[in-house]
């Protein structure tokens, strides 16, 4: 049995659906989608559901799906741009504590725990953190 989809949802996903040929007709090998693209997709998704946006936009479902719901929580509006860390200055006999947490987009935290002892490279250990992994 084939499902059909309804001809308003049709027509909403066609200006979509002609940027996303127009991407996919111009753009590098193996290129990532570009954000404004996720983020028509998601309009669209709200809008139509997202097993008929990711078909008709030949979109990854479970991909969409998760952006879809990422989006609606507040405070996920995307990657800060720059995160500044300003070392404090800790002596080694101090017995000052400090906890440090840190949390990436896709909820996995890491606590740095620094209880007198010389504060470690924060800046190569949080870009470590927040990098994406292959």
């Amino acid at each position: 049995m084939r499902t059909r989809t309804s001809p308003g949802v049709s027509t909403k996903l066609d200006g979509v659906h002609r940027e996303f040929q127009t991407w996919r007709r111009t753009r590098k090998p193996r290129s990532s989608i570009p954000e404004p693209l996720w983020a028509l997709a998601v309009e669209r998704a709200r809008e139509s559901g997202v097993h008929a946006t990711a078909r008709r936009l030949r979109l990854n479902y479970y991909s969409l799906k998760q952006r879809v719901e990422s989006a609606g929580r507040p405070g996920a509006t995307g990657t800060p741009a720059f995160v500044e860390l300003v070392p404090a200055v800790l002596r080694p006999a101090c017995s000052a504590e400090c906890l440090i947490e840190l949390e990436d987009p896709r909820g996995a935290t890491m606590r740095i725990s620094l209880k007198g002892t010389e504060p470690p490279d924060l800046a190569a250990l949080s870009r470590a953190f927040w990098s994406p992994t292959a």
